[in-house]
């Protein structure tokens, strides 16, 4: 084990990493197929997703996830901070389970703060407030992720990815020590809250995940983020979108090489059809991914759940027809909304989330092409509730009522049949 001052880049050209320990199974070992799939196939790959995507010892591990940019070994990264396991103990309060922030498989993220200029603790409330993730000590899976981690965070730096301080490697224990980001996931904001995320706000938020995903997939050694799902994307108080852990990251394809060989990892619902099916990896599978993320935006449901009827629990596979038919778009949009959104940033977002689903990766746009398309959406102020009380002026004015007389199928609040078939035309001039 590396002793306590071990630098972390030291400690990986050591190579501690690459165990004998790593599975036998490998890419090769998944059938391949073609890369375009029917509607048949496809469903049958995504209605897997009520399963695991991997077997339950081998969640989200993978014997390729040890290979960095290869930039972490020609070029200095950023210098992080290297803590000891007593000081981040002391800045969280003893690891207190009421400063827990949320778990995952790797383990605990508590609450900490620190000085601001070095690693000693500081008492809650002063110096910088930081997020610490403490990985399980039993889980062989946590450590390959925690390099790969380190590996990349260390030196890939942008407004949109989250900022790792540093990490303690320190006989078994592994933690990792990021900036504080306020609002939490956009998963809890989406799901878990009961006031509905206004439609500016998930505009802005989708903008900022998708420059993150752009950056990485831009640079001369691309990165494939591997994991994009709405619980990976934080929020800091002004709601920019940063993305977060990246264990599962990869190096994506250079020269003439069309894509990357792995084991089929990450999670369920999110993952692209031709990934699941032939471990062919590409950028193209992180938009696929976007996707997805995209329609969870829009609908206010989740990639996968089982709490809804068969047909509806795998969202792609429920929101397809309706993507195609902009006579049926209304039906997609989150209900909690409540006519408060753009009726042709619905109508951008509906059909930039269609291409990313496309069945031919090929046919995917990329992600700066996506920026593009979002980055117009921005300030657009056709809300429907807008049009909806133009349409109600109208009448009125078409029609003269009896004083007091007021009818309930013309009131704002009437979100029947009425509602909908107005929202309607108007997504499909």
């Amino acid at each position: 084990m590396a002793d306590n001052n071990c630098d972390c880049w030291t400690f990986l050209k050591r190579g501690v990493c690459n165990s004998s320990s790593s599975t036998t199974h490998s890419a090769n070992t998944i059938p391949r197929t073609s890369l375009v799939y029917d509607a048949a196939t496809e469903t049958r790959c995504l209605n897997a997703s009520n399963r695991e995507l991997f077997p339950p010892n081998e969640a989200r591990l993978s014997s390729d996830n040890l290979d960095p940019p290869t930039s972490t070994k020609t070029k200095s990264p950023r210098q992080l901070l290297q803590f000891t396991f007593q000081e981040l103990k002391s800045a969280t309060g003893n690891f207190r389970p009421d400063s827990i922030l949320g778990e995952g498989g790797f383990g605990y993220v508590f609450k900490g703060w620190i000085e601001e200029n070095g690693t000693a603790p500081a008492k809650p409330g002063s110096g910088i407030t930081v997020a610490v993730k403490s990985l399980k000590l039993d889980g062989l899976q946590g450590h390959r992720e925690w390099v790969v981690e380190v590996a990349f965070l260390g030196q890939l730096h942008h407004p949109n990815l989250v900022k790792l301080i540093g990490y303690c490697i320190e006989e078994d224990h592994r933690l990792l020590v990021y900036e504080f980001m306020t609002r939490g996931s956009l998963e809890n904001h989406l799901f878990r809250r009961t006031i509905p995320l206004p439609w500016s706000n998930r505009i802005k938020i989708t903008l900022g995940a998708a420059k993150g995903l752009a950056f990485l997939h831009g640079g001369p050694e691309p990165v494939i983020y591997r994991d994009f799902k709405t619980s990976n994307i934080l929020l800091d108080s002004e709601y920019n979108a940063k993305l977060s852990d990246f264990g599962l990251a990869k190096a994506g394809p250079q020269g003439d090489k069309t894509h990357v060989s792995t084991r089929v990892v990450g999670t369920y619902g999110y993952a692209a059809p031709e990934y699941v099916m032939t471990g062919h990896l590409t950028s193209k599978s992180d938009v696929y991914s976007f996707g997805v993320v995209l329609l969870e935006i829009l609908t206010g449901r989740r990639s996968m759940d089982k709490k809804r009827p068969s047909g509806e629990q795998n969202l792609v596979t429920w929101a397809r027809p309706y993507l195609a038919d902009k006579r049926k778009l209304y039906q997609l949009v989150d209900p909690r909304l409540e006519l408060k959104y753009s009726l042709k940033g619905v109508l951008k977002v509906s059909q930039l989330a269609y291409s990313c689903l496309h069945r031919d990766p090929k046919a995917r746009p990329t992600m700066d092409e996506v920026v593009k398309v979002l980055s117009q959406l921005q300030d657009l102020n056709d809300l429907a509730i807008l049009s909806h009380h133009s349409r109600l002026s109208q009448q009125g004015r078409r029609k003269k009522k009896p004083e007091g007389s007021k009818s309930t199928k013309d009131s704002p609040l009437n979100i029947g049949k009425h509602r909908k078939d107005e929202i309607k035309l108007q997504l499909c001039k």
